[in-house]
């Protein structure tokens, strides 16, 4: 299988500030290790502090997962043990099938633990095609993009002005992100 979630942090953690604002509405100015300790050594998709010190938890998910609700809210525990305090937190959800999963969990009349979950799909694709990060640019090809091919060839002259370096990697980081749909 192939691993979507190493290319897509590459993408978001990069330069896809548009992206990660547009599902966040905030900016981060740095990503922190997602790393969990404990005995079962869980770890989140993305963490990342905004400038005002508040903490972003991103969740990427490329199927529909049943039990998502109860992983946000374990996930949003460990973050606040470990950090001291309790994140933001939105599942990117990047997947073909429609989504289809829920966004809270209600145990009872009394707890009710919610979160935000956005289809890439619902972002806006020429927000993010014409912004100055590369990162940016890959993402749209996950969104409703009105003109698929012309986006491509406006993403792949993007990638032929970076460095051989920066071409192979993007290339690469697109590549697998296209696997998507």
């Amino acid at each position: 299988m192939v691993n979507y979630d190493a290319a897509l942090k590459l993408l978001l953690k990069g330069s896809a500030r548009v992206a990660i604002h547009e599902v966040s509405g905030l900016t981060i100015a740095r990503w922190m290790d997602g790393e969990l300790p404990s005995v079962e050594q869980r770890h989140v998709d993305l963490l990342g502090e905004s400038q005002d010190g508040r903490l972003l938890h991103i969740e990427l998910q490329s199927a529909n997962d049943p039990s998502m609700p109860l992983r946000m809210m374990e996930y949003g525990v460990k973050v606040a043990r470990h950090h001291g305090r309790y994140p933001k937190q939105v599942v990117l959800y990047v997947g073909r099938a429609r989504l289809r999963m829920a966004s809270e969990f209600q145990a009872n009349d009394e707890f009710l633990f919610r979160y935000r979950i956005v289809d890439i799909r619902d972002v806006d694709a020429d927000l993010l095609l014409n912004s100055d990060g590369i990162g940016d640019n890959v993402l749209s090809v996950l969104t409703r993009l009105r003109n698929k091919r012309k986006a491509v060839r406006q993403i792949m002259s993007r990638i032929a002005e970076l460095d051989e370096a920066g071409q192979s990697s993007v290339f690469e980081q697109l590549s697998m992100v296209a696997g998507l749909r």
